[in-house]
């Protein structure tokens, strides 16, 4: 018991000096839109895993604000490792595991058949690479980078998955994220994820 409230005491501690510091708490501990990231419901063949980093942030770190609807929403650049043998093409799905609409994770960026030469899309990208295609988010299908626009209260996690497929995907298959994943299913060879944290934008001095 009192180990528990040590505990409680320090993390107490540790939001009262984000707030102190213009910071958003971290996330909560329990993320309600975890079971259902793509990431947990698309399995890789043997379980096989990408590398994925991003210039903009290390791994659980703040995305900058100037990749946020608050600022610019400027995407900030995605690299990965290359897929197994088999690999055909890539799809990159961005979700807030933190904020639920409709019972499931905020969509906020899909972006399919990156070619499987492909293991890195530019920062400030303003169109997909030759191949590809944007696919669909929260505001309906063929949408452009959305960046988070997280709400007053702890600090969102926003998880930017990628999937090596075996095969293309149809543009039928682009029409929603139900279509997307389905037809995913039984082809992704290997997958990862980078996650950045965001937070309301402070208030303009």
């Amino acid at each position: 018991m009192k180990r528990r409230m040590a505990v409680a005491a320090v993390a107490a501690q540790l939001i009262l000096a984000a707030v102190a510091c213009g910071q958003a708490a971290p996330p909560p501990a329990t993320e309600p839109g975890a079971s259902q990231l793509a990431l947990v419901n698309l399995q890789a063949k043997g379980d096989a895993k990408l590398t994925v980093t991003t210039p903009a942030f290390q791994p659980g770190g703040d995305i900058p604000f100037e990749n946020t609807q608050y600022r610019g929403n400027t995407f900030p650049g995605l690299s990965w490792t290359a897929g197994p043998t088999g690999t055909k093409s890539y799809a990159v799905i961005m979700q807030d595991g933190d904020a639920m609409v409709r019972g499931a994770p905020i969509l906020h960026w899909t972006m399919a058949n990156v070619p499987a030469n492909v293991t890195k899309l530019d920062a400030a990208m303003t169109a997909p690479p030759a191949g590809a295609s944007y696919g669909p988010n929260i505001r309906g299908p063929n949408q452009a980078y959305m960046g988070p626009r997280t709400p007053a209260g702890p600090k969102h996690r926003y998880h930017f998955q990628v999937f090596a497929l075996d095969t293309p995907l149809g543009a039928d298959a682009l029409a929603s994220y139900a279509t997307m994943t389905e037809a995913m299913k039984g082809h992704v060879l290997a997958s990862g994820e980078v996650i950045g944290l965001g937070q309301v934008a402070p208030p303009a001095n």
